[in-house]
This record gives C-alpha cells, sequence and structure tokens, in this order.
C-alpha cells in the first residue's frame, strides 16, 4: 500500500522535524514528493509521529509449551499493535532454553511465526531450579543474555559462578531479585493496603536484598548485569549508587510501577504480578529514577495467563499482566502528558537505551502513531490472548497506525487498510 501521511512529526536520532511522508509498502520514503507516486492514499491524523520501533527487553510469549496462554504469533501481533518491533522473551518455557537443542525448539518457532524481531533469553540455571549453571557456553551466540525470570537464583555462590562465565562471554545477566527466605508468602506489597484488607505482604526487602547482593557479585566478577523489574525505592537507591561506583549494570521498571501504587489495588486477578504493585513513595522514587537516568529503560514484562488463572482474585490467581498493547499510550498519558518527562525521555527509555545496551540493530523499523486520538483499554479488543491489565477502563490518548520491522510492515491500523484487505 502506498500512503501520504500529512505534517508528521518524524522522530530520529538526529531530532525531530514536521513534513509530509510518503510510505510505499512498508517503507518511509523521507525526501520524496509526492507526485512522484501516484495512486497514494492521504491519511491526515490529529497529531501524526513517526518513532523508530520500540524495545522491550521483558516478555513472556509462552512458546513452547505453554501456547494456551500465548503464542509466539498472538504475542508479536500485539507487541507490533502497540508499537514494538524487537522483543527480549524470557525463558520459563517447557522445555526451558538451558541447553542448545532446547533453545533450538523455541528458534524454530519464532522463525515461522514472529512478525516483529524476537530475540530469546537463555536460563542461567538447569531447568531455572537454581542448583546447576546451564549450558552457558554453547547458548552465548544465540541468546540476548541469560535469566532465570520468574525466579530469583538463590545461591550467591551460584549466582558468581554465572557471572564470571557471563563476564568471560560478554553476554548480559538479567537477573529476577527476589530472596524467597524474605517474601513470607505473601501475595501483594507489604503495607499499609495489605493489612487493612487481611492479605499477606511482600517486603521490599526481598527484592532490594538481592540486588544489593547482586551488584556487589557484579562489581567483583565485571559481569555485565540488568536488573529486572525494578518495584522498590531502596533498589533505586542502590543501583544509583552502584552506577556512580562505576558498576556496569543497568535497569528495568514496568509501566505499572511507575503509574500505580498499592493503594488502587482491588482484590482481581488483574492487580497480581510480581514484585507487586508497591507504596505511593516506591512509584515517586521509581519516577525520579527515570528522571534522573538511574532507571535506564521500561519494559512491559507481559506475561499472559488464560482467564482461569487469573480469576482467583489477588491471592489465588497466577502473577503475570499483559502490557504490549497498552504500554506506550499508558506511558504517554501518565508521564508525558502530566508534565513528569519528556517524550523524548521516554522514547530514550523505550528504543535508545534498550538497544544500545542488549546490541539491538534496528535501522528499519518505525511505528506511526496519533499522539491527539484517545481511548478507553478494552481487554477484549486486544490481539494477545492475554486480558488480565490493571489500567483496565483507563482513558489514554495515542493509536498505534503503523509499525514496520526490518522494512516489513508487521501491522496496520484497521482504519488505513483497504477495503478489500478489510474483507
Amino acid at each position: 500500500m502506498r500512503y501520504l501521511f500529512k505534517n508528521v512529526n518524524i522522530h530520529t536520532p538526529d531530532g525531530e522535524r514536521r513534513r509530509d511522508l510518503v510510505f510505499i509498502n512498508g517503507r518511509p520514503v523521507f525526501e520524496a514528493a509526492a507526485g512522484q507516486h501516484p495512486s497514494l492514499i492521504p491519511v491526515s491524523g490529529h497529531d501524526l509521529h513517526l518513532f523508530p520501533g520500540f524495545t522491550d527487553v521483558h516478555v513472556h510469549l509462552r512458546e513452547p509449551g505453554f501456547s494456551y496462554k500465548e503464542t509466539i504469533f498472538t504475542g508479536t501481533r500485539a507487541a507490533a499493535r502497540g508499537g514494538f518491533t524487537t522483543v527480549l522473551t524470557m525463558p520459563n518455557l517447557n522445555p526451558v532454553p538451558d541447553s542448545p537443542d532446547n533453545l533450538q525448539a523455541q528458534i524454530e518457532i519464532i522463525r515461522r511465526q514472529a512478525v516483529v524481531r524476537v530475540l530469546p533469553l537463555g536460563a542461567i540455571t538447569r531447568g531455572q531450579e537454581g542448583r546447576a549453571l546451564a549450558d552457558l557456553d554453547s547458548m552465548a551466540p544465540f541468546v540476548a543474555g541469560f535469566s532465570d525470570d520468574g525466579r530469583g537464583v538463590q545461591d550467591g555462590a551460584l549466582m558468581e559462578e554465572a557471572m564470571n562465565r557471563c563476564a568471560r562471554l560478554n553476554r548480559i545477566i538479567a537477573a529476577h531479585c527476589e530472596d524467597d527466605s524474605l517474601t513470607r508468602g505473601g501475595w501483594v506489597h507489604d503495607g499499609g493496603w495489605a493489612r487493612a484488607h487481611g492479605h499477606q505482604g511482600i517486603p521490599s526487602e526481598s527484592e532490594w536484598r538481592q540486588v544489593e547482593r547482586d551488584l556487589i557479585l557484579a562489581r567483583r566478577t565485571g559481569c555485565p548485569y540488568h536488573v529486572c523489574h525494578v518495584s522498590t525505592r531502596e533498589s533505586v537507591a542502590l543501583i544509583r549508587r552502584a552506577k556512580a561506583q562505576g558498576a556496569d549494570v543497568t535497569c528495568e521498571t514496568a509501566p505499572h510501577y511507575l503509574l500505580l501504587d498499592d493503594s488502587q489495588l482491588t482484590d482481581q486477578g488483574r492487580f497480581k504480578m510480581n514484585p507487586p504493585l508497591r507504596s505511593a513513595a516506591d512509584r515517586e522514587a521509581l519516577i525520579t529514577g527515570l528522571q534522573d537516568g538511574t532507571i535506564d529503560m521500561i519494559a512491559t514484562d507481559h506475561a499472559p495467563h488464560s482467564p482461569e488463572e487469573k480469576a482467583g482474585g489477588l491471592r489465588h490467581s497466577l502473577n503475570g499482566v499483559v502490557g504490549l498493547e497498552t504500554a506506550f499510550a499508558a506511558l504517554y498519558t501518565g508521564l508525558v502528558r502530566t508534565g513528569l518527562i519528556s517524550l523524548k525521555r521516554l522514547l530514550d527509555a523505550m528504543v535508545n537505551r534498550p538497544n544500545a545496551r542488549f546490541g539491538i540493530r534496528a535501522a528499519h523499523d518505525w511505528t506511526l502513531f496519533d499522539l491527539g486520538v484517545s481511548d478507553t483499554v478494552r481487554p477484549a479488543d486486544f490481539l494477545s490472548k492475554g486480558r488480565a491489565t490493571p489500567f483496565e477502563g483507563s482513558l489514554v490518548y495515542g493509536k498505534c497506525l503503523m509499525s514496520v520491522c526490518e522494512g516489513q510492515t508487521a501491522w496496520v491500523d484497521e482504519a488505513l487498510q483497504a477495503p478489500e484487505e478489510q474483507a
């Protein structure tokens, strides 16, 4: 299809500029005059912006092993609809990608079904059981890094061994930081809401104590280290100090930790995730960390489950919410339109910093948004199989009209499709 988008704000590494933009078969033609390309479909929007494709360094695509929750196809379509053209997928699969053979099972599905770039993370330990290292050396050429996401590596000596190995391999460890001895069997944050409503709380210390341990190990080993889904103010302070001391450390947080806190909980599975929503003070510290660069990037931790698995309220539902289709709009609405951060800083957290950290080259990836369009988050409309989102019912600004990965159209909104394409 050939489109002429009128008055687009084009965001590139060199800056921003407004101009008309021609798209031909998924490729933006920046310098062409409209008259050079007949049969263009003119498109005018409220506030059109062309961004580099977003990168999400923390998603769960559930294949192989759990395709009833999500598939590579449904998850990457959801990613493209949300403006993401690169995703890093976590290893809590069946089989666990802890060896080249097990990893290959995942890679084959990615090759057949993915509509955006999918980069797998290998497991740190065999079976993600925390007892012995996975085959890190053999997997290293084929993965973006290593993680046991969903479980913290409890054995400090084993984590140090993994870090020494990854330092030699020049591969990132992306750590789920959780000390099981400190969780107290809880399922929400250990704060005023939990106590007032009779729920067992998870102390912040269960996260930041393991962050503290790992930062010491990272300095000792020289391992490139990345902290997943930071949720506490203590973790932010520890990472800020480690960076000042020269540690090779980056971190992410998720949209729900930046935009929500435990005072907004209701007893529904769509609010159940790990780590849990923390206090308002934690959320404020995360925003400050994003503003000053301590928090490098924002990742969704997209974690779909079946409706039955999310129907048990806060206590009995499985951990995990979806976020690929809501992330940018929720963040733009809650952080940029409110003046807490600039649009440039949001793009830095969703494009530049994740790509730089994980060595991702995506020169031919784009996503086109109309930031003047608002809509209500309706999970029934998601392309993802997952429906559990804490943003259900929220009014958000920013609609993705098109996403392009490696020069190929990955998503086009139905409003842009010709009648024969919609049939």
